[in-house]
């Protein structure tokens, strides 16, 4: 399985741009695979769109973020989607020691448990989790 973390998700979204058109190649080329991200990468993008509903007091201007909200559930429509479960949790319990952000620690947990390949640009973080396989699609040239 190959998931997707918030970057790389973020990226096939808004496709106008060569990082889009590189990570779009690189899938073209998976045959055997599923494709999906994790119910923490959905959080993640509807936490921020509907933190730009809240933000604006008039109607009018709420009409973009909420049509960008309603594209979220298109755009993951396509795709697998993973939980959070009792599984993952007991993996992420192991990283409370590791200075990451919670929702990347929980990311990583939920690859770990399904023995996916996560596509990140966020190699920093991500390198610091033992056993978590990870890739970045969107900058790295194909091989």
């Amino acid at each position: 399985m190959i998931l997707l973390d918030t970057d790389h998700a973020s990226v096939l979204k808004y496709r106008d741009t060569e990082r889009c058109r590189r990570l779009v190649a690189r899938l073209a080329t998976v045959v055997d695979e599923v494709v999906g991200t994790t119910i923490i990468t959905i959080e993640e993008q509807m936490r921020g769109w509907l933190a730009s509903i809240a933000k604006e007091r008039q109607a009018r201007r709420q009409i973009v973020p909420y049509r960008e909200l309603t594209g979220l559930f298109d755009f993951y429509s396509l795709y697998e989607i993973l939980p959070f479960d009792e599984k993952a949790l007991a993996v992420f319990d192991r990283f409370t020691g590791i200075h990451i952000g919670t929702m990347d620690r929980k990311i990583a947990a939920i690859a770990i448990v399904n023995d996916a390949l996560l596509l990140t640009a966020n190699r920093h973080d991500y390198e610091q989790i033992p056993g978590l396989r990870f890739e970045n699609w969107m900058d790295e040239p194909l091989t």
